[in-house]
């Protein structure tokens, strides 16, 4: 995301520190669904991961006061949802194995082909790298899941993950070699 917009998240949570509420539903609209689908990478089920990321947005909001104006508001949101997302892990409540539901695949990317073809093969490809990052680390899957399907700059990753930015492309250079190592395993 351009600096322009990051200006205009963090305006936004301003405008709610000054007891603006209604602001911050701008803030929601824009971020609900790409926090789901983090939270879904991270959590492998829907439910807790709808969970998690409507949890993520309740203590951001709460914990306004606390924003630091010189970062941007979507790291700052992804940072918490990311220790949410840790601390579930954790529990033994979504201990469990991610399988990716056909509906869920069919939400994260729909295929844009009208082929039926192209749109089976896209379909089946998708549900192999869902299942191949399911296997890896949690830290291996958060680095790719920001970076390819949250399109985070590296920066906005090494402010979420507070990591110097050489980590994030250590971290991303490594975490790519095992998922590609777990997608060869899979086609053999």
């Amino acid at each position: 995301m351009d600096r322009k917009m990051e200006t205009t998240d963090n305006t936004l949570a301003a405008e709610c520190r000054t007891g603006n509420a209604m602001k911050f539903r701008v803030l929601v609209e824009r971020y609900k669904k790409p926090a789901y689908f983090f939270a879904l990478g991270m959590v492998g089920n829907p439910d807790d991961a709808y969970d998690l990321s409507q949890e993520a947005f309740v203590k951001a909001y709460r914990s306004l006061d606390r924003f630091d104006e010189n970062l941007s508001f979507k790291s700052w949101l992804f940072t918490i949802l990311s220790n949410l997302c840790k601390n579930a892990l954790r529990s033994a409540s979504v201990r469990k194995k991610y399988i990716a539901s056909d509906k869920t695949l069919e939400e994260a990317a729909a295929p844009s082909e009208t082929n039926p073809e192209v749109s089976y093969i896209a379909k089946e490809t998708k549900k192999m790298v869902w299942d191949a990052l399911a296997e890896l680390d949690n830290e291996a899957k958060e680095i790719i899941i920001l970076k390819h399907f949250q399109d985070m700059s590296y920066q906005e990753i090494a402010e979420v993950l507070d990591i110097p930015l050489g980590s994030v492309m250590s971290r991303l250079h490594y975490a790519r070699q095992k998922l590609k190592k777990r997608l060869e395993g899979m086609q053999r």
